[in-house]
């Protein structure tokens, strides 16, 4: 490796490392048992390791290593830790803050939880957004979970072995019926119930079932993660008689290129990537905390969860695909293979790669790595299920067996056209719309409501109640006025993202009057399907413009169907909301 690629990444890896192993260790031997007003109870190593499993998921071995590579490598490390530092850490304390406080009146979900810091009507149905995020997400979530539930059983029987890397391709893009020859994804359906089915089992147990997967499976991913890391970065292979140490793969990831860190396309990325990787924004955080005591730490425990996904993600997760693609199809391959993204490496890549080596460590490895990415998915899909199934409990009485049945059921509807028209854009949709918009809206309502609506003083001292360790005041600043800020012109910056993300060619084309040139991926363009349209006007053959037409309509159909959830919601917690005014009971 280079000197200053090494640098960066040993300075990164210890940092990080000894940060994560600090907190954990001070929870370790902080208390055992947190237990609130209700008596339902979990261990503290629990509830830190189900905040950390919810958090940890594919975005950190699939997503952030890509995001790096495409970001300035070893550069994009500088604005990504400012954005945890400046963004991910304040909310963090924030949705802890709102969960634990909310718990005191026995509400599990966010409708209710906002309406205890501001009784104006409104924050109720601001707090939707943490059921629709979680609604949303898990219906193409828990199918991606599947696929890798799939591909472990796959790697045990041996499916890839002796295949091309073409014919290893072929296997996924037929799993989820991308080949015009398959209609009906039967084997993806069959795996995608198997999985609903499992969620739904472990939900129905309540906090002591999410405790015993995240006891269990954290600790076993990290293993996995740890023998994987070793094996990539000690890898050496050959193509065309050139031999790639695995290490170059470390040496292309953390070589920065400074010039990035002054791209506001780079910042984006980075303040992306931290909401995608910490689960900010959905309501599980808040959910998990409200079934704390009034008086038990939220300080630590956050730091502790927030530290132990940035372990995973920065010093695991950039270890695995980068390094063992470059060490055997060399940089400039990997370079293509990055736009495509991470689910493309991962699933087509990998297994084909990994079956190069000899064929019981192959096996072994396949069934670890997919193994690995299961782990990380059920853990965050759990963390999605429980504030439904709380706001059930909570609102209308029914049992833990009966609303983790219903949440399964409705994640089964709502998942399906992810199944059957992956191929014409619902699936990205549904990303889009739930786990990247939704996000950022309900972020910056929280951190309003939490800094200038409840007050930052309230907001301070409830987070510092019971607190095992002492937070910087600088942090109380931060939470007024800087996270604030940063996270307004980030939405802003998504709203009117510029084509190619270049700012300084929009404001100049706006001066001239020319108007501002969208980028497809902006919101405005978004909800127009600009991209969508433009393919079309410039298609010529009848089938590319059927696939394209036949597109809109699903896709249009997928926007509608997502904003008539909202509203569903939406309507339960007015319900809900009469319920409690009926019953005397208003918080």
């Amino acid at each position: 490796m280079n000197t200053t690629a090494l640098i960066f990444l040993i300075i990164t890896v210890t940092v990080i490392t000894v940060i994560t192993g600090y907190f954990f260790i001070r929870v370790m031997f902080s208390g055992s048992t947190t237990k609130n007003a209700e008596g339902q109870t979990w261990t503290r190593i629990g509830l830190v390791l189900a905040m950390a499993g919810n958090a940890v998921g594919f975005g950190n071995f699939l997503r952030f290593p890509v995001q790096a590579l495409q970001n300035g490598g070893g550069a994009f490390i500088i604005p990504y830790l400012v954005c945890f530092l400046l963004m991910g850490i304040p909310l963090l304390f924030v949705e802890w803050t709102i969960g634990r406080y909310g718990g005191k009146f026995n509400n599990h979900s966010t409708p209710f939880m906002l309406a205890n810091l501001d009784k104006r009507a409104v924050w109720k149905y601001i707090g939707v957004f943490g059921l629709f995020s979680n609604i949303g997400i898990a219906a193409y979530y828990c199918y991606m979970e599947s696929w890798t539930l799939a591909y472990v059983f796959h790697s045990a029987v041996g499916t890839f072995t002796g295949l091309s890397q073409a014919e290893v391709a072929n296997v996924f893009t037929d799993y989820i019926g991308l080949r015009k020859d398959t209609f009906i994804p039967f084997e993806a359906i069959v795996f995608y119930v198997l999985c609903l089915a499992l969620n739904i089992y472990i939900l129905s147990r309540g906090l002591e079932g999410i405790e015993k997967v995240a006891k269990i499976g954290m600790p076993l991913l990290i293993l996995f993660g740890l023998f994987l890391a070793i094996k990539a970065i000690t890898l050496k292979a050959g193509e065309n008689g050139v031999v790639f140490d695995g290490s170059m793969g470390l040496d292309f990831l953390w070589t920065p290129n400074y010039a990035s860190i002054w791209s506001p396309k780079v910042w984006f990325a980075a303040a992306g990537q931290i909401f995608f990787t910490l689960s900010v924004g959905m309501g599980s955080i808040q959910c998990y905390a409200s079934y704390v005591h009034a008086n038990d730490d939220i300080a630590l425990n956050s730091m502790s969860a927030g530290w132990m996904n940035e372990f995973v993600e920065v010093v695991l997760g950039a270890a695995l695909i980068i390094p063992i693609s470059v060490g055997y199809l060399g940089i400039d391959r990997v370079k293509e293979l990055a736009e495509l993204g991470g689910l493309a490496i991962g699933f087509k890549v990998l297994p084909y790669l990994i079956n190069q080596w000899a064929p019981v460590i192959a096996t072994i490895a396949g069934i670890m790595w997919f193994s690995l990415l299961f782990l990380a998915g059920i853990t965050s899909s759990l963390a999605m299920g429980k504030p439904c199934v709380s706001f059930m409990e909570d609102e209308f009485h029914w049992s833990g067996k009966k609303s983790a049945l219903w949440f399964g059921i409705l994640i089964l509807l709502l998942g399906l056209p992810t199944v059957f028209y992956f191929n014409y854009g619902v699936f990205d949709q549904y990303d889009y719309w739930t786990g990247t918009v939704s996000l950022f809206v309900f972020s910056l309502c929280e951190i309003i409501l939490f800094s200038w609506v409840f007050g930052i003083n309230n907001g301070w001292n409830e987070l510092n109640r019971g607190s095992d360790i002492t937070i910087p005041k600088v942090y109380k600043y931060v939470l007024k006025y800087v996270t604030p800020v940063l996270l307004i012109g980030v939405f802003i910056g998504a709203i009117f993202n510029p084509a190619g993300n270049d700012w300084s060619a929009a404001f100049q084309s706006l001066v001239s009057g020319n108007g501002w040139p969208f980028d497809h991926g902006s919101i405005v363009h978004m909800i127009t399907n600009a991209a969508l349209k433009e393919k079309l006007a410039l298609a010529t053959d009848a089938e590319t413009i059927t696939y394209l037409k036949k597109s809109m309509w699903y896709i249009n159909g997928a926007k509608i169907l997502l904003l008539m959830v909202f509203i569903g919601i939406g309507i339960l917690v007015y319900v809900a909301s009469r319920r409690r005014k009926a019953a005397g009971r208003l918080s």
